[in-house]
């Protein structure tokens, strides 16, 4: 089978797994897409799957840090507090790939931004109240739980792929 059927397929058939557990379990699908996304943008193998948790999670807490700051620092106007939250940890974000753990800066902006994202759609998530709770109303948790499961389904679609492709022929050894 050649290689773009064979990852069509299996992520294809994945996809539809991940929207079933989503609509069955209430899984964030968005969220999940976008981590498989960025298990591809980093290379789509077992390293990959490493950088790109690493750092969606990485993204995911420092998205929610801002969040709270934002939701709790007394400041007249928010405009110019979520302003400096964002700018602050977008910075530390950034500066934080000087680690090499923390490099994949489009996989924590990933995190990041799907974290806001719950905490923006979200009815009532973005309180101090929610976002301190262990639960799935907390978009720390229901975000990071998303991403990890879509990084996941990264690894699995890319050995799916594989296995639905020939295996290359050996050379024979000539003497």
């Amino acid at each position: 089978m050649k290689p773009l059927i064979a990852l069509s397929l299996s992520v294809g058939i994945l996809a539809g797994v991940a929207t079933w557990l989503s609509l069955t379990t209430g899984l964030l699908v968005w969220a999940v897409f976008l981590a498989w996304a960025s298990f591809y943008h980093c290379g789509g193998d077992w390293n990959a799957l490493k950088n790109s948790i690493v750092n969606n999670i990485f993204g995911c807490v420092l998205g929610w840090v801002a969040a709270l700051l934002i939701a709790t620092i007394p400041v007249p106007s928010l405009i110019p507090r979520a302003a400096i939250v964002v700018a602050l940890t977008v910075i530390v974000l950034v500066l934080a790939a000087n680690v090499k753990a923390l490099s994949a800066i489009p996989s924590g902006f990933y995190g990041y931004a799907a974290t806001f994202a719950f905490l923006l759609m979200t009815k009532d998530a973005l309180t101090v109240s929610a976002m301190t709770k262990a639960n799935m109303q907390n978009g720390l948790v229901a975000v990071a739980v998303a991403m990890l499961v879509g990084n996941l389904f990264g690894i699995v679609s890319a050995k799916l792929s594989a296995a639905l492709q020939p295996s290359p022929k050996a050379t024979p050894k000539h003497a």
